[in-house]
């Protein structure tokens, strides 16, 4: 049931829109004695998640007895992290995910369903983990908070990813980002509809009916001043809020571009970008408007390490981007690889297939350690003052009578030319 929906391109939501909004959603579910929240980490700030959070504890005072940031496989929130993110909530109240022991395996999704949706690309059941909390907390509302816009993995992101993904566990998130990968991610950015949504949506279906979640989700995009704006604001308990969601994203979020590009530039805000696994969107989001023998150029300031987890990260540093083919071929024989798939679909996408060149400008990660890991290296201070991120502007610009398509937030975004999204 939908229980509020708000939102166009053109709208601009303020904060007091955004209060009222689930107000009215949440006084249309009667009293709850026991609540949970489960917003996203900082990597997701740009959200709204954090304020929203806010006017809900506003809301049911010390009924709202947890928060649960779903963090999947990312660093734990710091506690300055929180302050900014969720002002005077009490820090009391937030809880930390295990994802490699904290959850409940609700149920599997059979391989014959997973191995059918994903055109035979893998071939394995599916595990629906989820948050021990979640689960076992007798919450009489779950509130799942966050933002709908495209994603690599899963397409668009949000609804149940939060859940399964967010709060999950090490094999579920792992196998779901490896479905996405082996099946393709450029044929699934930017679809609400792909086989890795059929298959949390079975899970959803088939394990998680009984779960009291009231989804929340925004929409937030870009003004003409390069300002960030929240276009849309959908409540609901199932698929609905979702879906009108993702087709508002679409709208917002998404550019065809009518011409490819040579030259991108990407800015990483050091606040929010630590890491290649969360930089990596810079790839990702504008794979499909590269152009082949492009380059891209990555300002990572904030960047110190490859993964958000020291195994990961060791991965990474072992085998390198490398491409779909060869990562698919050290997945059948090396044992530590097939024992973490999310690392092994993280360089799937990682990697542009050797169609363009991708040129990391790092802040804290060496020259040795990028072209370790498959990438090219410059030096950050020398590219800032080329390509200022200060003086560029969102989209096409001219540096040294050079055409530079430049992206100042990759999260927010999803880029392509009609020869690589044709539907």
């Amino acid at each position: 049931m939908l229980y509020y929906a708000r939102g166009s391109a053109d709208d601009s939501l303020t904060a007091e829109d955004l209060r009222e909004g689930l107000y009215e959603a949440l006084g249309k579910l009667g009293n709850r004695s026991k609540v949970l929240a489960i917003p996203p980490d900082f990597t997701r700030f740009h959200s709204r998640a954090g304020e929203i959070t806010r006017y809900a504890h506003a809301y049911y005072n010390d009924k709202l007895t947890d928060i649960l940031p779903a963090i999947g496989t990312h660093f734990p929130m710091s506690d300055e992290e929180i302050g900014v993110m969720f002002g005077d909530i009490p820090r009391s109240l937030f809880r930390p995910h295990d994802w490699r022991n904290g959850f409940v395996t609700l149920g599997h999704v059979p391989a014959e369903y997973v191995r059918e949706e994903s055109e035979g690309a893998v071939d394995f059941a599916w595990p629906a983990e989820i948050g021990e909390l979640v689960v076992n907390g007798d919450f009489d509302l779950i509130l799942s908070i966050g933002q709908v816009v495209p994603h690599e993995v899963i397409g668009m992101a949000n609804y149940n990813k939060n859940l399964f993904v967010g709060t999950g566990g090490a094999e579920g998130i792992g196998k779901s980002h490896f479905l996405g990968a082996a099946y393709g991610m450029e044929r699934i950015m930017g679809r609400a509809d792909n086989p890795v949504r059929r298959v949390m949506n079975y899970a959803s279906e088939q394990f998680a009916k009984n779960l009291p979640v009231l989804y929340v989700q925004t929409v937030v995009g870009s003004g003409e001043d390069g300002n960030l704006v929240t276009r849309g604001l959908f409540i609901g308990d199932d698929i609905e809020c979702f879906n009108r969601a993702a087709e508002l994203s679409l709208n917002v979020n998404f550019t065809m571009l009518d011409h490819e590009i040579a030259k991108a530039v990407v800015y990483l805000d050091p606040t929010e970008f630590k890491s290649t696994w969360l930089g990596n969107k810079s790839i990702y989001r504008t794979r499909m408007a590269l152009a082949d023998g492009g380059e891209l150029i990555v300002l990572a300031p904030g960047v110190r390490e490859f993964g958000e987890d020291p195994g990961i990260d060791a991965l990474i540093r072992k085998y390198g981007y490398c491409g779909t083919e060869r990562v698919l071929e050290l997945v059948k024989e090396q044992d530590d690889l097939a024992a973490s798939l999310g690392a092994a679909a993280h360089l799937i996408h990682g990697s542009s297939e050797g169609r363009f060149t991708v040129t990391y400008c790092p802040g804290k990660l060496s020259k040795d350690e990028i072209e370790g890991a498959g990438f090219r290296y410059a030096d950050l201070e020398s590219m800032t003052k080329r390509y200022d991120p200060k003086k560029l502007r969102a989209n096409w610009n001219m540096v040294d009578n050079e055409e530079v398509f430049f992206v100042p937030n990759p999260a927010i975004g999803l880029w392509a030319h009609e020869n690589r999204f044709k539907d």
